[in-house]
């Protein structure tokens, strides 16, 4: 049974620093994302691991926001820095499977960028 665990969210001023993690249980993290939504709008991909090694951001966190797998591949994280308050959202780990060509979701966590 697959499993996304997410943690490290809360609250952090402007210009502060959060880092998220995923523990993935029952799957491989080769292709990874973090998405994030806020109330009222669809979800967003921010960050995402394709292959397990090739890295690719959005424009609006590029700079900012760094995703990274451990080397088991059973952890993942995004180190977020400089945030600023339209970072808030819900923020949710996908990984999706090769092995059954699905995609898979964490509960997500909360981020609040606010002072």
């Amino acid at each position: 049974q697959v499993q996304l665990v997410e943690s490290g969210g809360g609250l952090a001023q402007p210009g502060g620093s959060l880092r998220l993690s995923c523990a993935a249980s029952g799957i491989s993290l080769n292709d990874m994302n973090w998405y994030r939504q806020t109330p009222g709008k669809q979800r967003e991909l921010g960050s995402a691991i394709t292959s397990g090694t090739s890295t690719h951001y959005a424009d609006s966190v590029k700079c900012r926001f760094t995703i990274s797998t451990n080397s088991t591949k059973r952890m993942m994280h995004l180190q977020m820095n400089n945030l600023k308050p339209e970072d808030t959202a819900l923020y949710y780990c996908n990984v999706y499977s090769l092995f059954t060509a699905r995609h898979y979701w964490g509960q997500g966590t909360q981020v609040t960028v606010s002072s």
